[in-house]
């Protein structure tokens, strides 16, 4: 699946860059496409059925489209993966194509856990000290922890940084006791 998933992103990542499109508005529709998808059991069998003509489920895509304002390119990928009958690897594709785009454009995706609630002051400073640390710029998401006591993690892919106190405390811990 990952690589059915892989190649499609890769390949609308293509034209996202090619054709200067904007990437978070071509995500933004693909999840509206997937969103109708989860909801609708029945757009979904139609767009699965194999004794259903293509051009038939075409048009369905087509008033989708019409409706939501979807670009063609978007219609076109949704096209593709229905004459593929490859429209139920539309969630991965979306998420494979979120990683590719972020890594063509330069973005490094953090997730950083406080002890506290963070203003908005604060939260540049973290993407700020994050882009430094990185050389890209940063998309972070935010989540909050009591038990950390004070500081923040950060993750950025597998590599954690701990800087909370529980974090300290654990390392405290670990080199009175010689582990």
């Amino acid at each position: 699946m990952a690589s059915v998933a892989g190649t499609y992103a890769r390949a609308f990542a293509d034209v996202v860059m090619s054709r200067h499109l904007e990437a978070d508005r071509s995500i933004t529709e693909l999840r509206v496409v997937a969103s109708l998808l989860a909801e609708s059991p029945e757009l979904r069998r139609v767009w699965e059925n194999p004794a259903i003509p293509a051009d038939q489920k075409r048009g369905v895509l087509d008033v989708i489209t019409q409706r939501d304002g979807l670009s063609a390119e978007v219609r076109n990928l949704v096209a593709v993966l229905i004459d593929h009958r490859r429209v139920h690897f539309l969630g991965p594709i979306i998420r494979q194509l979120e990683k590719e785009l972020d890594a063509r454009l330069g973005f490094a995706e953090a997730d950083i856990t406080s002890a506290r609630e963070l203003d908005a002051t604060e939260k540049r400073e973290f993407e700020a000290e994050v882009g430094k640390l990185t050389g890209k710029k940063v998309r972070a998401s935010y989540a909050q922890d009591a038990s950390l006591l004070g500081g923040a993690v950060v993750r950025l892919g597998s590599t954690i940084y701990d800087g909370s106190v529980k974090g300290q405390l654990e390392r405290i811990r670990e080199e009175i006791s010689g582990t």
